[in-house]
């Protein structure tokens, strides 16, 4: 027995001593850690201030091209950017060596703080590690694509051959659309923001409300709107697609120069576009409520209904800022193969957030 309590107590003191070890290597290796991230943040500030330069430099040129400055000014301001760049360098390098200087008189739980501009360790723990932030990267002097949230909301219905829409078997009220995409505008023209490139991915989603107790009923090959056995309340039928919107973009738009930037402003301004759209319906689905035997019922009933697998049209759209009024018709036919082709049609209001 007394051999056995002998080994346990061996053992755990062994184990007690094997942390303890290891621990002490870890807080060694946390500071060999941060004195390496020190070491190669050293690297990077030479980087940083000649992309700095490099910008300042553009501006002066710019301004040098557009005649606001003379070649001798231009100069002046180029050696006077130079020199701001190389003092900095040589204040940051400074800094960095005085950071290592404090950590290696210190363990590894001493925080340091430095420049926040040039951002240089913020905190550090065994569980986080090292934060190094970096704010110094170089403006882009110009921007000539930007994104935007689209989300677009109206009435739908479709263009039947030889009947007009009072006679259309939808409701126009009940009838909507609804689009939500993301989109990128890119500036054609270098030195003019009035033509621009609108393009992206949406979804479309085309509602019809079914007038007169019809309903859509698959044939095989054809789909035809048929009297409802019982009285309904609600039939819809709605597609979903998956499109790749683009439009060319026109308009005005406010110039604004800064030492290291110009940017373009299209708020408040008019702008009109024209183009298309292209892509794939996901699904249909007709939705049905009606009441029978004295309770109400509800039919979700997903089918391709022979609509069209590939969509496309033509689309528009005329407003202020971040509002228009927007259009949308499908050259495709909403159903293949039929006797009489109709094709959807939309209208309504867009925003480009």
């Amino acid at each position: 027995m007394n051999t056995i309590v002998k080994i346990i107590v061996l053992a755990s003191l062994c184990l007690i001593l094997s942390n303890v070890h290891a621990q002490d290597t870890i807080q060694r290796t946390l500071k060999d850690i941060r004195l390496e991230h020190l070491e190669k943040y050293k690297d990077t500030i030479a980087i940083q201030e000649r992309n700095l330069l490099k910008s300042e430099v553009e501006v002066i040129n710019q301004q040098l091209e557009k005649g606001k400055i003379t070649k001798a000014k231009a100069d002046a301001l180029k050696q006077e950017a130079a020199k701001k760049r190389a003092l900095n360098i040589e204040s940051r390098l400074a800094m960095i060596d005085h950071q290592i200087d404090l950590l290696m008189r210190n363990d590894e739980s001493y925080q340091t703080y430095g420049n926040t501009k040039s951002d240089l360790l913020a905190s550090f723990s065994k569980k986080n590690g090292l934060y190094i932030k970096g704010s110094n990267k170089p403006v882009k002097y110009d921007i000539r694509t930007e994104n935007q949230f689209l989300f677009a909301i109206g009435f739908n219905n479709t263009l039947i051959d030889g009947q007009s829409l009072e006679d259309s078997p939808y409701k126009i009220g009940g009838s909507g659309f609804v689009e939500l995409g993301w989109l990128w505008n890119t500036r054609l023209l270098k030195n003019s923001n009035f033509v621009r490139v609108n393009y992206g991915l949406s979804l479309q989603w085309n509602k019809l409300s079914i007038k007169d107790n019809l309903y859509f009923v698959d044939h095989g090959n054809e789909t035809t709107l048929e009297e409802f056995p019982l009285d309904l309340k609600k039939s819809k039928f709605r597609t979903t697609s998956l499109v790749v919107p683009l439009h060319f973009e026109f308009g005005p738009s406010k110039k604004e120069t800064y030492d290291d930037r110009i940017r373009y402003f299209t708020a408040n301004q008019f702008k009109i576009g024209l183009g298309g759209f292209a892509g794939v319906n996901l699904s249909t689905q007709q939705k049905l409520k009606y009441r029978e035997n004295g309770s109400n019922q509800k039919d979700k009933l997903k089918n391709d209904y022979n609509t069209s697998n590939f969509v496309y049209g033509l689309s528009g759209y005329i407003g202020v800022g971040d509002f228009s009024v927007y259009a949308k018709y499908n050259l495709n036919e909403l159903f293949k193969d039929q006797v009489t082709p109709q094709h959807n049609i939309s209208l309504g209001l867009r925003w480009d957030l």
